[in-house]
């Protein structure tokens, strides 16, 4: 089993940025973040894979960057220019390379004045 260690998860202000850190507890093929807001479905914010390709959401574009460091297993969301509507539960997800996946528990982010 992979675990998955999410953290920065806050309340800001919009216009404001944030970081959020997930640290998985093996080495695997891709990572990823998603986010849900109460009634609505998860949807992608941003993922890589082992090869350093990446996909971003349409409503972040041009405002979110992702990074991995491979070597700690650890992968970073820098989130700019937050509006409410990024207002969610931000989950990390992972995948091994035999196959499956997992998520952590999720982080809260507050988009708010």
């Amino acid at each position: 089993q992979v675990q998955l260690v999410e953290s920065g998860g806050a309340l800001v202000q919009p216009g404001g940025s944030l970081r959020l850190s997930c640290v998985a507890s093996a080495t695997v093929l891709a990572m990823g973040w998603y986010r849900q807001a109460p009634g609505k479905e998860r949807e992608l914010v941003a993922r890589i894979d082992n090869r350093g390709d990446t996909d971003f959401g349409d409503s972040v574009k041009g405002r979110f960057t992702l990074s991995r460091e491979t070597a700690e297993n650890t992968l970073y969301l820098e989130m700019n220019n937050l509006k409410p509507e990024d207002t969610a539960v931000y989950y990390c997800n992972a995948r091994p390379f035999i196959g499956g996946e997992y998520w952590g528990q999720g982080t809260q982010v507050t988009v708010s004045s």
